[in-house]
Parts: C-alpha cells; structure tokens; sequence
C-alpha cells in the first residue's frame, strides 16, 4: 500500500486547493485535501492516495510568514517517491506567489526549477506576452486590482514574481511554443542553465499546456509546476499512473484519406506525438486479390499489435498519402465506388481484429466519413452518440452498441483543419482517457 502521495500540491488557500484536487480527480486520480501536516497524521489514510493537496493558509500573510509555511510543508511531504511538485498560485496572481515559489525551490534543492504555466482556459485565464488576462482584459484592469485584501495592481506576472522572490525569473512567450516540444524543451534548459529558477511561459489553450507540459518531459528537468491547476492536471495526466489503473490505455488512428492536407497532419501527428507508431497499409495488395488482401489485413494487424507493446497511440495508415502511392483505378474492373468500398472495408478489418485482440485501445480516430462509415458497419454499431465539437468539422463520441459499445471515437474529414489537426485530435482522445 502506498504511504506516500505521488503528487504533492501545496496550495495557499483551500478553495483553490480543492479546485486543484477537483481537476487531478477527474483524471482518476485519488485526491485528497487536508489543511495541514497534523490533520495527514491524524488521519494516516489521507497518504493512501494519488495526490496530496496541502493547505496553507498564507495568501493573506507577510512574505516571510508565506514563506516558512510553505518551506515547512514541502519539508515535512518531499520524498524520492514524489513525481510531481506543485505551486498551486491563484488564478489572478494574489498573495505571495513569488516567495512561496522560492520556499519549495528552497526545500527541494538546486536542481529543481519552477516553471508558471499560469492559464485556465475554462475560466478565461490566459498569459500572451507576459500579461495575465481575465477574460480578455488585462488583470489590473479587473476589479482584482482593488481587491480589499489582496489587490493585484499590475498585469505583468514576470514583475509580481520578481517583486517578490531572490532568484531570476525569465520569461517564454508565444513564438517560443511554435517550434514544438524539442525546441521548447531547449530554451527551458538554456534558461536554467543561465541561473533562473522560475520559467514562466505564454499559454492561452489546452493545447499549449500539453505542449508545455511535453517539453518539460522532454527537457528532463526536476521541476515544480507553478499554476492555478490545469498545467498541474496536464503534467500529471502524462506521468502519474492512477494507483486504480495500472493498464496504459492507447488510442488507434485508422487514415485511408489520400488528401494532401492529411499527408502533413500526419506527419505533424508522427513528430509531436510520443510514444507513437505507424505501420502503412500497401493498399494495391488489397485490390490484387483475395489472398493478397487478407495477407495484408493480417500483416498490419499483426505489426501493429506487437508495436502496441511498447507505443500509446499507434497509426494505420494507408500509403496512399504519397502521391507516387496512389492508386490508378483505370486499371482495375469495377466501379471505383466498389474499389474504394474495398479498401474502406479493409481498413475497418484491420481496426476490428486490433481492438479485440488487444482490449487496452479504448480510444479510436478515423479520417474520412466513408473510413467511418465502414468502421461502424464492422463494429455493428447502431451508430455514435456525439458529445463535443472537438474543432470545425471533427466530432467526439462513443459508439452505440455492437461489438465496441462506450468506444471513445474522434472522427473528421480528411480535408479539414491545419497540419495540426490530427494531433488536436489525438491529444482531445488522450484527456477524456487520462492518458
């Protein structure tokens, strides 16, 4: 039985805390909430889970005050079996945000670097250029600013942290996420090689914090997440394991769309996804024959199984996407409608015989409605029961009945979205599996 939380969150305040606790928890993740170290050795089953939210009470206290509790709490609760750290700040920056960082620093060591990844998408909090925004207002603009215990004066959340804290603190801004994780992960290092204990970075979507979150992985670095509490929900989703579920869950991508704009999704899909591994489907083998279809149907299914052992997400894809793969139906007997028909179908095959010989892919994208169509016939699914609009054009539901009922399903148009639509996609699957 596990004495010692994986997760750590040292909140200032309880509501927050407990909004922290909230977001881990919905991502099966055993949360508890305690107000200090006492009430945790009161009740010693209160170690017993996922993640521990431990209260403070400082938001309202002097720096030096805020400091030596938090110092206090990350003393009593570190341990080498802790994988993930975290400031849990308030989503409009009040109270001691910057000597409390310096207090877990403190505590944990020198190698250990704050990064503030302070956005909240679902409650229009979000950080361009350095500036915090409240539902697109700049935070001194709010009526944070006179705020009669708190106030927040100012918007720049770089200056609040250096007001308060001893160590540089640097910043990231938006241009410094559009070169992906690996880029990313090269300026966090660069930065705290220079000396800055505190990285705050830019970040306005889901999709930035999963980025982020990808490049501190990447990175390597020991780090203490500094948020309101979706960053921290984001970096643990990818690497705590739920003491309920120790089975990694995949997801399996089926493309058989030869648009140009899914060759570039894909490939964007192959570099920013990780662990990820994609086997082509030679799709003239299944016009060639009988034999040659079935040869290649199992030939796929087979190589994606074995590369499940070791992959989350893991593409089929039919090599159509290269223009000098394409098939010349003219030289075939048959409506093209047939023909398409045939490979949809085997497509569908392929996904079938994956999902029933391995049960931990609870999560499917398919690209292109005929794809779709013919997955859902195989599955003997009465069709899908849709819940969210993913982006313009590409839905997410479960399958109603058949063989694969409660199935998690992203579908969209082969022709739809940027380059990084799939990706989108994917990551969408991966937060309602808590991958």
């Amino acid at each position: 039985m596990r004495t010692i939380p994986q997760c750590l969150v040292i909140a200032d305040d309880l509501t927050g805390g407990n909004a922290t606790g909230v977001l881990l928890a919905k991502n099966g993740y055993k949360a508890h909430s305690v107000l200090s170290y006492e009430h945790s050795r009161e009740n010693p089953s209160f170690m017993e889970c996922d993640c521990l939210i431990i209260t403070t009470d400082s938001r309202g206290l002097t720096q030096k005050e805020a400091y030596s509790r938090i110092k206090h709490a990350a003393r009593v609760f570190s341990s080498p079996d802790v994988k993930l750290y975290s400031k849990r700040i308030d989503s409009t920056l009040r109270g001691n945000i910057g000597s409390e960082t310096d207090a877990m620093l403190d505590s944990l060591g020198d190698d250990y670097v704050a990064i503030c990844a302070p956005c909240f998408p679902s409650s229009g909090r979000t950080l361009v250029g350095g500036y915090l925004l409240v539902d697109g207002l700049p935070l001194h603009k709010t009526n944070i600013a006179i705020d009669p215990k708190t106030p927040v004066k100012v918007s720049d959340i770089a200056q609040i942290f250096q007001s308060q804290s001893k160590y540089k603190v640097s910043s990231l801004f938006l241009d410094d996420l559009m070169n992906g994780k690996h880029a990313l992960a090269q300026k966090i290092n660069s930065l705290a090689d220079s000396g800055s204990r505190t990285i705050i970075i830019d970040c306005v979507t889901n999709e930035d914090l999963n980025l982020i979150a990808d490049a501190v992985i990447t990175s390597k670095r020991k780090v203490i997440a500094v948020d309101p509490g979706a960053f921290t929900a984001t970096l643990a989703r990818k690497i705590i394991t739920p003491s309920a579920r120790t089975e990694r869950v995949k997801i399996l991508a089926v493309v058989g769309s030869v648009n140009s704009n899914t060759r570039a999704q894909m490939e964007k899909l192959w570099l920013a996804q990780r662990p990820i591994a994609n086997v082509f489907v030679e799709t003239k083998k299944l016009l060639d024959s009988d034999e040659a279809r079935e040869q290649e149907i199992e030939r796929v299914s087979s190589e994606i199984l074995e590369l499940a052992k070791t992959n989350t997400v893991l593409t089929v894809t039919g090599d159509g996407i290269y223009p000098e793969k394409r098939i010349d139906f003219s030289q075939y007997s048959g409506h093209i409608e047939i023909l398409t028909g045939r490979i949809n179908t085997a497509l569908a095959e392929i996904a079938l015989r994956i999902l029933l010989a391995e049960p931990s892919f609870r999560g499917l994208y398919a690209s292109g409605g005929d794809v779709t169509q013919a997955v859902c016939e195989k599955f003997f699914a009465s069709g899908l029961e849709l819940r969210d609009e993913v982006l313009p054009l590409a839905a997410y539901g479960v399958f109603a009945g058949g063989e694969f009922d409660g199935l998690h399903v992203v579908t969209k148009g082969g022709s739809q979205g940027n380059s990084d639509a799939i990706n989108l996609c994917v990551n969408y699957l991966k937060s309602k599996l808590y991958i």
